[in-house]
Parts: C-alpha cells; sequence; structure tokens
C-alpha cells in the first residue's frame, strides 16, 4: 500500500516494519529492499533538508531519519552482524568452538603489556626477551603493536608466554584497546618513581573491559625516589588490591635495567593464568585469528603478523584477512625463522597475501583460493562504503548557499609503514577540532613507500601526503617536486597531529576584533586651505596614533565611522602619536562635519588568536 509522503512523493507505507542495511548503503540499496522508487527516496530526504543523491553512502542517522519519515524502522548491521552474515553465506563461521574434546590442547597464554608513556614497557619486553626493540623506535615511543613469544621455565617445565607490546602515546588509544581484546593476561607497567599516570587508568580500564587477569609489574625499582608501596596504595583506589594486602592481584617490583625482579615476573604471569583461565584450545579446527599488524616488506611484498587462537595455521593454506587474500607462502618466526606450522597462541608473520590487511582484521582459513577471493572483494566493498558514509559531510539547505561558495577542506593521503599506525594516525586527525566551517577527509590511506599514483591523486585533489616511516621514492619524488605536491615525513605521531591542526587553523577565515587606542575632545575647529576643518583636540584617554581608524561622536551618537586621522600634529610639527594629556589637530581626511565638543575614537581591528 502506497501512501504520500512529502512533497506528493509516493512511498511505499512500512509500517514499523524493519529493514536492515549495511553500513554506507545507499539510497538505491534502500530502494530495492522496500520495492520503492529511488528518486522518489532523494525527494523526501531533500524535504527533510538533506541533499544526497541515489547512489551516494549515507551514515547511519540520515537512514534512520528517512526510515522513521517514511513508517520503516531502519536498521543498520553492525560490522560484526555483517561480517558474520557473510561468511555464513560461504558456509564458514568465526570463532565457533568444534570438534572432538581430544583435539584441544593447552596453550601459552597471550600477555600484553599496558601503561603510561615512558614507564618502561619496551625495555621491559627488552630486557625479557634479550633483544633490543626501543632503540629502534622514533623518540622512544612505541609507534606500532609488536608481537613475541618466549620461554621460560616453572616447576622445571619450559612454558612458552606470548607478549604483545601496544603502544605508550595516547593517540594510539584504539590500538591500545585492540591489544586487550586479543590477550589473555594484562601486565600493568607503573614506575615506581612517578606513580599512577592518565594513561595507567586508560590502560586499566581497557583491561577492565576487557574482563582479563592483571599482573602489576612496578618498574624502575633501582631508580632514587621509587616507591613500591605508594604504587600498590594508589592502585587499590581502582580496584587492584595487593596479595599481600589481602587482594588477588600480583605485584611484582622489577628494574628492566638491572634484570631484578624477571624471574619473578614471568612466574606470576604464569600462576595467575594457572589459577584464573582455562587456556586450551582446538587444534584441529580450521585456522583462526587476528592480524596483530601489517606491513608492505619490499623484498616479500605485503606482510602480515598474525596471531592464531585456534587451529593450526601451516604454510599453503588459502588465508582472508580483512579484506586481503592469499596463499601462505611462508611463516615466519618474530626472529625471522622459518616455520612449518604455528599452534595456537603462537605469534607469526604471514608472507603471500594480496594486500596489507588491517591491524585488529580477523583471519580465517578456506578451502580454495577462489572463496577467500569472493569474501575478501565483498568485505573490501562494505569497507570502502562505510568510509564514503562517514567522510561525507552532511549539507543542509540552510548552509548550502555558503557551501557552494566555499569549501573549506583539507584533504590528505595517508601512508605507513604499518596499518596500524595508519589507522591510529587516521583516527586522531579525525579527532581534531577546530569548528565548524573546516572539514578534515582522508581521501586514501595505505602501507608501503609513497608512490606516483599517490601523488597523481594529489594533483587532483589539491591534497596533502603524510608519510609516517616512509618516502617518496624516485619518479613520485621527481613529480612531488616539479608539481609542488606538499609531502610531510613523520616519525612521531604527535608531530604529525600537531602539524595538521596548525594547518585547519591556518585555513580558518580570520577573527578580529575592535582595541580602542584613545579619545580626543575636540576644543575648536580650524579651517585649513588645500586640507579642509582640522580638529584641535585635547587627547582625554590613551593614544592618537596617525593613520589609525577613527570614529567622530556628537553627543554620544555616531556621526561618522571608518574614518582615518590622515594628518596629526602637535603645534606646527607633525606628529606619530599624541598621548593622553596632550594638545594636537586631527585632521581626518576629506571629512569635514566637526564641531567642538566632538569626541573623536580611534582604534584598529587586531587578529585573535586560534586557542
Amino acid at each position: 500500500m502506497a501512501a504520500p509522503s512529502m512533497g506528493g512523493v509516493m512511498l511505499p507505507r512500512g509500517n514499523g516494519q524493519t529493514v536492515r542495511l549495511p553500513r554506507g548503503a545507499s539510497l538505491t540499496d534502500l530502494a530495492e529492499r522496500i520495492n520503492a522508487e529511488p528518486a522518489a527516496l532523494v525527494t523526501a530526504l531533500f524535504h527533510l533538508g538533506e541533499m544526497i543523491t541515489a547512489t551516494q553512502s549515507v551514515n547511519d542517522e540520515t537512514l534512520q531519519l528517512l526510515g522513521a519519515e517514511i513508517g520503516w524502522v531502519i536498521q543498520v548491521v553492525s560490522p560484526e552482524d555483517e561480517d558474520r552474515e557473510l561468511l555464513e553465506t560461504f558456509d564458514l563461521t568465526f570463532g565457533d568452538e568444534e570438534g572432538e574434546e581430544g583435539d584441544w590442547e593447552s596453550r601459552p597464554p597471550v600477555v600484553t603489556v599496558m601503561g603510561h608513556v615512558d614507564h618502561g614497557k619496551t625495555k621491559l619486553l627488552d630486557a625479557i626477551r634479550h633483544a633490543n626493540v626501543v632503540s629502534k623506535e622514533a623518540g622512544g615511543i612505541t609507534q606500532h603493536i609488536g608481537a613475541y613469544q618466549i620461554v621460560t621455565e616453572l616447576e622445571h617445565n619450559e612454558r612458552p608466554i606470548t607478549f604483545i607490546d601496544t603502544p605508550g602515546h595516547e593517540s594510539f588509544t584504539a590500538m591500545r584497546a585492540r591489544g586487550a581484546k586479543v590477550t589473555d593476561i594484562v601486565v600493568l607497567v607503573v614506575a615506581a618513581d612517578d606513580g599512577v599516570m592518565p594513561q595507567t587508568v586508560e590502560a586499566l580500564n581497557h583491561a577492565q573491559a576487557a574482563e582479563v587477569p592483571i599482573v602489576v609489574a612496578v618498574n624502575k625499582i633501582d631508580k632514587e625516589g621509587a616507591n613500591p608501596a605508594k604504587i600498590r596504595q594508589q592502585l587499590t583506589e581502582y580496584g587492584l588490591v595487593a596479595e599481600e594486602y589481602g587482594g588477588d592481584t600480583m605485584f611484582v617490583d622489577v628494574s628492566a635495567t638491572t634484570r631484578q625482579g624477571l624471574d619473578e615476573l614471568l612466574t606470576a604471569i604464569l600462576l595467575t593464568a594457572d589459577a584464573s583461565l582455562d587456556l586450551r584450545a582446538n587444534t584441529e579446527q580450521d585456522p583462526q585469528g587476528v592480524v596483530i599488524e601489517g606491513k608492505l616488506d619490499k623484498g616479500r611484498g605485503p606482510v602480515a603478523t598474525v596471531l592464531v587462537q585456534r587451529g593450526t595455521l601451516r604454510q599453503g593454506d588459502s588465508i582472508v584477512a580483512g579484506d586481503a587474500y592469499g596463499r601462505v607462502r611462508s611463516l615466519l618466526d618474530e626472529h625471522g625463522n622459518k616455520l612449518k606450522e604455528a599452534l595456537p597462541s603462537r605469534p607469526v608473520q604471514v608472507v603471500g597475501l594480496t594486500s596489507v590487511p588491517r591491524a585488529g582484521d580477523t583471519f580465517l582459513v578456506v578451502e580454495e583460493d577462489r572463496t577467500a577471493r569472493q569474501i575478501a572483494d565483498r568485505r573490501q566493498a562494505r569497507i570502502r562504503n562505510a568510509q564514503n558514509a562517514s567522510m561525507r559531510k552532511r549539507i543542509s539547505l540552510e548552509d548550502l548557499d555558503a557551501a557552494l561558495k566555499e569549501n573549506r577542506q583539507l584533504n590528505l593521503i595517508i601512508k605507513g609503514d604499518n596499518s596500524g599506525t595508519v589507522e591510529a594516525l587516521e583516527e586522531a586527525l579525525m579527532k581534531i577540532e577546530v569548528g565548524d566551517d573546516i572539514s578534515l577527509r582522508v581521501i586514501h590511506r595505505g602501507v608501503g613507500g609513497i608512490t606516483k599514483s599517490d601523488i597523481d591523486l594529489a594533483l587532483a585533489d589539491d591534497v596533502i601526503v603524510l608519510g609516517f616511516n616512509v618516502r617518496a621514492e624516485g619518479q613520485a619524488t621527481e613529480l612531488a617536486n616539479r608539481e609542488g605536491v606538499d609531502v610531510r615525513y613523520y616519525t612521531v605521531i604527535y608531530q604529525a597531529i600537531d602539524e595538521i591542526e596548525a594547518a585547519l587553523k591556518g585555513m580558518l577565515k580570520p577573527e578580529y576584533e575592535e582595541v580602542q587606542l584613545g579619545t580626543a575632545e575636540v576644543r575648536e575647529v580650524f579651517r585649513v586651505p588645500k586640507i579642509g576643518n582640522v580638529a584641535g583636540s585635547l587627547v582625554r584617554s590613551g593614544t592618537i596614533v596617525r593613520n589609525s581608524k577613527a570614529r567622530l561622536l556628537r553627543d554620544g551618537n555616531v556621526v561618522a565611522d571608518n574614518l582615518t586621522v590622515e594628518s596629526l600634529r602637535r603645534f606646527k610639527d607633525d606628529a606619530t602619536e599624541v598621548r593622553e594629556g596632550y594638545e594636537c589637530g586631527i585632521g581626518l581626511g576629506s571629512f569635514n562635519d566637526i564641531k567642538p565638543e566632538d569626541v573623536i575614537q580611534t582604534f584598529e581591528m587586531r587578529e585573535i588568536p586560534r586557542v
């Protein structure tokens, strides 16, 4: 049954029926589901104050607004549900635990190291695995997630532990949260000489939200001023009570520099895992897991660091990870050694994918390459639609004219050394707030060096290119230099954020405020040939400055505005300024309507600095 909508447009009334749509769906997609004409939906949205074409991706709020108007309940499918439904069409599922009980084996705990920046997280891992990672990080700040497995001994048994190192800078909150989602235990690192800091609380919240056990490593106990007891006391306020105080959280005093307490920390991790968790996984299930990071390697192409969660990943498997797919050419451990297979809780580097997956993407193994390609293609289209919908700036009828006159938008291309960094940088940049009249748009993001095609895209759309730990090479450099494309290189994330924020503020129209300079009372008016009337005046306040702006007041009313002090004299001498309490002659150019007892007010317009 059709009922007229606004503007006489005939649309089928839903009467409260539900329509499920993916993120970033277009009006054409909605029209197909409710058996309507796309043009009718375009018209209906126009009457609601939104200008959207039939094939344009539409954000969730606009879809639901339109649905309420025409009597349909629009249900936007979550990314997780979308993926589940997609996999179901291929008779696949993610996260199921199938198989015989005998196929289940114990697995190592996956430990995520969290804490405030500069509290020594990477140095602690560095000491544990006898490697030097921190020296390779720009500014000593971890710029991406790394995963490593070490083997320790407990009760004369060798026990492996998998560690995930998450970034310490606050801009990487999203990546830090993602680290907590794949972890079994969180090691919260707190510096004994510094105490609980904002990022400590932030990391603690992520760990508690993921409902995982926490082991506290009180680091830097070798430093002067270290107070481990103070740390224990501070953390009781956040629900972490040490075992020695009658609680159930293990606190270990450590020093990454002197290696004190490292064995006790590893023992505490294993004891916590044994006491709180049943760490077993099905080794015979189809392999599944999570992408920890992805990067583009010059010699090997796209490389993804994945954490196997279920099943056994083997060389030659057909794998799909997010919108990337391929056949596993080789499996490498964190030291670059080749592996034949990877069991649950094992982090490995996978070589053989067609593109670089994003950090946090799920991966699974399918029977055929063709199936992997179809799943990846559909995921890619879905991600693209969702990004288009989120990037579109809503334009209402009220501000349409202004939008057409001037589109104040900063376009960016972001290229980085791995996918987690690119994603975190983009998220941090999109949170910059500078006002409604400026927008930021990331038109392309990717992993690897800056290519000629990136520069071509920058030329077409007037774009700034950001390279994070990557450079432009060969033809790309030549083209950028020749065409004047702005390419910026960064190794520390907050430098990129600060510069882009400054650029956005620079695009804002300057705002000015009037600053009063001085006032003068007219005592007598002199007629000067070829010049006009000159006001013999006494400066009552401030300073009268030559060439400043002026207005004339008579009985408190403005007689003339936007005048200029064109001449200023003290007796027979020219002056640049005359201060309060002195007499002077003021000439206002061709304006001659000056009378005794008038007041001349001088001022200047100063630009207001952006906060």
